[in-house]
């Protein structure tokens, strides 16, 4: 069924004139009369009774009754296919690490709904490694991460740092120093990530470099969960800056004196798979937002 031909039927009824609807149309009233022509002989039924007046038949009525919704559905759905041609609508599946996840995409999620309410996100919390594989399998557009290893062939753009500080428990016996070593750590329980953690890889290195291994270690799934094992005295933890605004009660912060901080930003399959629209402006917007904040 043409659906310029159902909705010049649906003007006509709504104005009773096969002229009013021509001219909402913009259409010669010999081209109205032609795509009634056509409905009626397409549904082998007659819908109009001509006359002074035009009065729907009974199957005419029948046909206008049922067929409001489709029409109204079928122009949302060409509403909604023009959005997403336009990239002001689609939906966007985006992967991220913590502790970005909780304290920095919140915010900047909030103000990219606020531009673009029709582009649906969904966001998948995970590591690095599993967000590198679920790209290339399709099952994310892209992922806001750290750097994945130089075999995944995925496309990385460095965006911002993530500045990690030492917590620890505030009658710990190292917060009388200012500023902590490496080596200071030793005799000391270290609360730390899985092993397929980048940020705990990034730690172990710095650890190895300066001689502070082994080490007294309990292993915590979650990067976001350390400063609770630390507020609850089980040890003391290398954790993101950004995640300790308050500090929790009873712990206290010490810079390291070798900086330890990991380059975060946007995976992706690269130029090879352009985004769509959709996709892209999120992308954007995430790399002018976060390349802007630098270490904040």
């Amino acid at each position: 069924m043409d659906m310029k031909n159902l909705k010049t039927f649906h003007l006509i009824v709504k104005y009773g004139s096969f002229i009013r609807a021509a001219e909402e149309m913009n259409y010669a009233q010999s081209t109205v009369t032609m795509q009634m022509q056509r409905l009626e002989s397409e549904l082998g039924v007659e819908l109009l009774e001509r006359g002074k007046t035009i009065v729907l038949t009974e199957a005419g009525r029948l046909f206008y009754e049922q067929s409001l919704q489709i029409k109204n559905r079928l122009e949302q759905l060409q509403s909604n296919l023009a959005d997403i041609q336009s990239g002001e609508a689609g939906h966007v599946r985006l992967g991220v690490t913590e502790p970005t996840a909780s304290y920095r995409l919140p915010r900047l999620l909030g103000r990219f709904q606020a531009m673009y309410p029709k582009i649906k996100l969904s966001v998948d919390i995970g590591s690095s490694l599993n967000m590198s594989e679920q790209i290339r399998k399709g099952e994310l557009e892209f992922a806001l991460c750290s750097a994945p290893d130089l075999t995944t062939g995925l496309y990385f753009e460095p965006l911002f740092h993530e500045k990690f500080v030492v917590l620890l428990p505030e009658n710990h016996v190292l917060t009388n120093r200012s500023t902590l070593a490496p080596a200071d750590f030793q005799g000391h329980r270290l609360l730390i990530t899985s092993a397929t953690c980048p940020y705990r890889r990034k730690l172990e290195m710095v650890l190895k470099e300066a001689g502070a291994t082994p080490l007294d270690t309990m292993e915590i799934g979650g990067m976001t969960a350390l400063q609770h094992y630390v507020e609850a005295g089980l040890g003391i933890a290398l954790v993101p800056e950004i995640g300790l605004n308050p500090i929790p009660a009873g712990t206290v912060t010490r810079p390291l004196n070798v900086p330890i901080d990991m380059s975060l930003g946007l995976l992706s399959r690269g130029p090879e798979a352009p985004l769509t629209l959709a996709v892209a402006k999120v992308y954007s917007f995430l790399q002018q937002e976060l390349g802007r904040s630098g270490h904040r």
